[in-house]
C-alpha cells in the first residue's frame, strides 16, 4: 500500500503520538474535517497499544466526536488505563486537534473495555443471518462523486440498492495504510469502516439532508477475519430531527459484532 490515512512524526511527544493527516482522512460533508471512521480506527490503535496484553481484547469501544475534527495541522493520540484489573480493564484514549485559534484541544475520544480471553470455542453462537457474499456485490464508484477524500480510500461493494426501503448492506476494505509503513490490525481494519454504517442505513438524499453522526459503539463478540468488513445497517428517524443507526458487522464467514450511532438530521440550506 503506497497511501494512509496519517504520517506518525513523533512518538514521544509530550501531548502523545504526533501525526498528520493525509487527503484520505477528508470527509465527504466538507474537505475542511475528517470523516470519522479514519479518526476511530486510530484512537482503536491507541486502545489496541495501551498497556498492551496479550491474554485481553477489546470487547467494546466507544467513541465521541467534539466536534468536526480538523483535516490540516498536527495531532496528537495518548491513551491511559482507567480502570485496572485482572479479567476486566477501562481504556481511555483521546485525540487533540489544533482549534480555529491555533491552540491544541481534544476532538475525539474513546473509551474500550478490554476482558480477558478464554477458550469458549464450544459455545460459539451467532443468530444473526448473514450476508451474501461478496462475490454477488455490486462495485460502487464513489470516487467519481468527490475531489480526494476517505471513499477513495475504499473497495466498497453494495448488496442492496442505496436507500431502498429496508437494511442497507454492504462489503468495505480499506485500501490504504491507516498509518503509513504499518500493517493494520483486525479491529483497526474494522474500525475504518465501521462508521460508514450510518450512510448505508440511511434513506435521506445527500443531496437535501445531512446525517451526521456524532458517536459510535461497537460491541466485538469475535475478532473478524480477512479484509474485508460486511455491514447491514438501517437508521430510524425521529420527528425532532434526530436519528439513530442500528447495525450488524461481518466477516466472509458471518457477524462479528454490533454497531450504534446517534445521528442528527438537517435539511441542506
Amino acid at each position: 500500500m503506497s497511501d494512509s490515512y496519517y504520517e506518525l512524526l513523533d512518538e514521544t511527544d509530550a501531548r502523545g503520538e504526533r501525526f498528520v493527516a493525509c487527503d484520505l482522512v477528508r470527509s465527504t460533508w466538507t474537505a475542511a474535517i475528517q470523516h470519522a471512521a479514519p479518526v476511530s480506527s486510530l484512537l482503536v490503535r491507541a486502545l489496541e497499544r495501551c498497556a498492551h496484553r496479550d491474554d485481553t481484547r477489546l470487547s467494546r469501544v466507544c467513541i465521541d466526536l467534539l466536534g468536526g475534527v480538523p483535516a490540516e495541522g498536527d495531532l496528537w493520540v495518548r491513551a491511559q488505563v482507567d480502570r485496572p484489573g485482572r479479567q476486566i480493564e477501562l481504556i481511555s484514549a483521546e485525540m487533540v486537534g489544533l482549534g480555529r485559534d491555533g491552540k491544541p484541544r481534544p476532538v475525539a475520544r474513546a473509551s474500550g473495555w478490554r476482558l480477558q480471553q478464554l477458550d469458549t470455542r464450544d459455545l460459539v453462537a451467532a443468530p444473526v443471518a448473514p450476508l451474501r457474499p461478496v462475490a454477488e456485490a455490486t462495485v460502487a464508484d464513489m470516487k467519481k462523486n468527490w475531489d480526494r477524500n476517505y471513499v477513495h480510500s475504499l473497495d466498497w461493494r453494495w448488496l442492496t440498492t442505496p436507500m431502498a426501503p429496508g437494511p442497507g448492506e454492504s462489503w468495505i476494505r480499506p485500501v490504504v495504510d491507516l498509518v503509513q509503513g504499518e500493517v493494520m490490525t483486525p479491529l483497526q481494519r474494522l474500525f475504518a469502516v465501521a462508521d460508514d454504517a450510518n450512510g448505508i442505513g440511511t434513506k435521506l438524499d445527500i443531496r437535501k439532508w445531512t446525517f451526521l453522526n456524532t458517536d459510535l459503539t461497537v460491541h466485538v463478540h469475535r475478532v473478524p477475519a480477512g479484509e474485508w468488513t460486511g455491514i447491514r445497517a438501517d437508521t430510524s428517524y425521529g420527528p425532532d430531527g434526530i436519528g439513530t443507526t442500528v447495525g450488524t458487522l461481518f466477516d466472509e464467514t458471518g457477524p462479528v459484532g454490533a454497531i450504534q450511532q446517534s445521528v442528527l438530521v438537517r435539511p441542506r440550506p
